[in-house]
């Protein structure tokens, strides 16, 4: 598990503009007249926008059903059992990997240029968009004065039963914070920090990263933990009293797309997958305020994305990140469970 990639983006030049999808995929995918979508994004976030502006421009339907990788992964095996895949495209930080096994997806990606590590080598998928895991924290409840830097800082008595993580096996949960710290600072060093950090009464909670934040914002908790950074900064800008920390470094993972063996209507799965990494979806993923993977679609803000001059993260392949996580959780049920 020590290959680990920095967050240097601008050490990868292999960058482009995407190409216009060809006019035969375009025909074939109007006659389908359907794509269904399993995905792990938000819908209101960037979903819906995504799905309306695909639908506009190719006259295409988008049927789509909203789920977290684990959840789409055994639904799309279910369905394989029964001889009926009712998926055209799916997507997630796992997803793949966890088909792939099982032989179920498709090779073939949009004929899109972008930063190597963005692009399976293998061609089974492509990522759409990035997350930054780090500690999220209620303004009103962690004074600037007090708020933690380092992983240390949590150890401080004061922040006993007040720290909370999801507990689902993923990389943001507290299996997936596990495995930040033990690759950082190795196995003995890491269970050191981990027997102290099991003091604090880590709050276990089976929601997603995004509830864990909701919590924090309402004051449930002060500080939640393997948060995307992004979901902070959109509900900070909304009003909440909540922000993230920087701590160094973070956990950086990959949201990629594929194909499910056997979809029903397989060009319109592909018309939709290139459009999402397409400039125009790529632009609606911005504007919605994630990180796309895109070179020519900076974040909203540009200080969430890990590189020389904001912060450092370990960056993990979605094969990585599933060849550690069964490793992760057998040292965080030691600790924590």
């Amino acid at each position: 598990m020590r290959a680990i990639w920095t967050g240097l983006l601008a050490a990868f030049a292999s960058m482009g503009a995407a190409q216009a999808a060809d006019q035969a995929l375009i025909d074939a995918a109007k006659k389908e007249g359907v794509a269904v979508w399993y995905t792990t994004a938000i819908i209101d976030q960037f979903v819906r926008p995504a799905v309306d502006a695909f639908q506009k421009k190719y006259g295409v339907k988008v049927d789509y059903v909203r789920a977290n990788a684990a959840e789409i992964a055994l639904r799309v095996t279910t369905e394989a059992k029964a001889g009926k895949i009712l998926t055209d495209l799916i997507d997630g930080t796992s997803t793949t990997v966890i088909l792939r096994r099982d032989n179920m997806i498709e090779k073939w990606l949009p004929d899109v240029k972008l930063p190597a590590r963005y692009i399976d080598p293998e061609g089974y998928w492509m990522a759409t968009n990035e997350f930054v895991l780090t500690p999220g924290y209620n303004e009103e409840l962690v004074p600037a004065t007090i708020r933690p830097r380092a992983w240390d800082d949590l150890l401080d008595p004061r922040w006993k039963g007040k720290l909370a993580w999801n507990v689902t096996p993923s990389s943001s949960s507290g299996q997936g914070f596990v495995g930040l710290v033990m690759m950082e600072r190795g196995e003995q060093k890491a269970r050191e920090f981990f027997a102290k950090l099991s003091k604090q009464n880590v709050t276990g909670l089976k929601v997603s990263a995004r509830q864990v934040l909701d919590l924090v914002i309402a004051g449930e908790y002060s500080i939640g933990l393997e948060i995307f950074n992004n979901q902070a900064i959109i509900s900070r800008n909304r009003g909440a009293p909540v922000n993230w920390i920087a701590m160094d470094p973070a956990l950086a993972v990959l949201s990629v797309m594929s194909l499910p063996r056997g979809a029903p209507h397989p060009n319109a799965g592909k018309l939709l997958f290139d459009f999402i990494v397409s400039p125009e979806g790529q632009k609606i993923m911005r504007d919605s305020g994630e990180l796309p993977v895109d070179p020519d679609q900076p974040p909203l803000d540009p200080g969430l994305r890990p590189g020389p001059t904001t912060f450092r993260a370990l960056y993990l392949t979605p094969e990585q990140l599933d060849a550690g996580l069964p490793g992760w959780t057998k040292v965080y049920n030691e600790y924590f469970q």
